[in-house]
């Protein structure tokens, strides 16, 4: 839902690959302080950092697959309502499967590392303050693996649905069914957003384009 808008900063992160902030993530930052009202602003402060780190670690997977395949990356942008991973060219579908699934799996790893970090310190140290952000830090990679697996267009979970369903399909045939699966899952997103709302207080700031899914699922349109 959010379009990433102009760079604001930019720097070399790792691997060499240039990072660049976009100025809606200012607008996740103001939405985030509105939502608490200003107070613990400490607390907020580190749960930004925590997605954005989670988001640019996710993107860096990517950035990886691309790289171990030798396909040079261009960017990763970071903006308010996720990031992305550009690349110079398109992979096979092998190649983009690899790029495609590193994203969910370092959200993966980093939760099983921070989970075993929490557990450690709880057990070892007694700090309880550095351990319930250790287990934050854990929870906000798990939903990100997991949401990232949606089977919804463009995230990573619609990709790896079409490119799996190529392996025993037509190029045609394995979009109209990832558009149709798509298309639930579109349709089903919009009473979802309300009820993490209402049941966590967390307001997701995307949602999967309706219009797309249908258009593939009609054979019309390739993501």
């Amino acid at each position: 839902m959010f379009k990433p808008g102009p760079t604001i900063f930019y720097f070399t992160g790792f691997f060499g690959v240039r990072v660049e902030i976009a100025q809606s993530l200012a607008i996740l930052v103001g939405l985030f302080l509105f939502l608490s009202e200003l107070s613990n602003i400490v607390w907020v402060a580190i749960t930004v950092a925590m997605i954005l780190s989670s988001i640019y670690l996710h993107e860096l997977g990517h950035a990886w697959g691309c790289q171990v395949q030798g396909i040079p990356v261009r960017r990763i942008v970071l903006h308010g309502g996720g990031g992305f991973c550009e690349h110079a060219r398109s992979g096979s579908r092998t190649e983009q499967e690899l790029i495609i699934a590193m994203g969910p799996i370092v959200n993966l790893a980093l939760w099983a590392l921070s989970s075993l970090a929490a557990w450690y310190v709880i057990t070892n140290t007694g700090f309880y303050a550095v351990a319930g952000y250790l287990w934050l830090f854990s929870r906000i990679n798990l939903a990100l693996f997991v949401f990232n697996l949606l089977p919804v267009q463009p995230l990573d979970g619609g990709k790896l649905l079409q490119l799996g369903l190529l392996r025993v399909a037509s190029q045609n045939t394995a979009m109209r069914v990832a558009g149709a699966i798509g298309l639930i899952f579109s349709v089903l997103w919009w009473p979802a957003l309300i009820w993490l709302y209402d049941n966590s207080g967390w307001l997701l700031l995307f949602a999967p384009s309706i219009k797309t899914h249908f258009e593939m699922a009609k054979g019309h349109q390739r993501f």
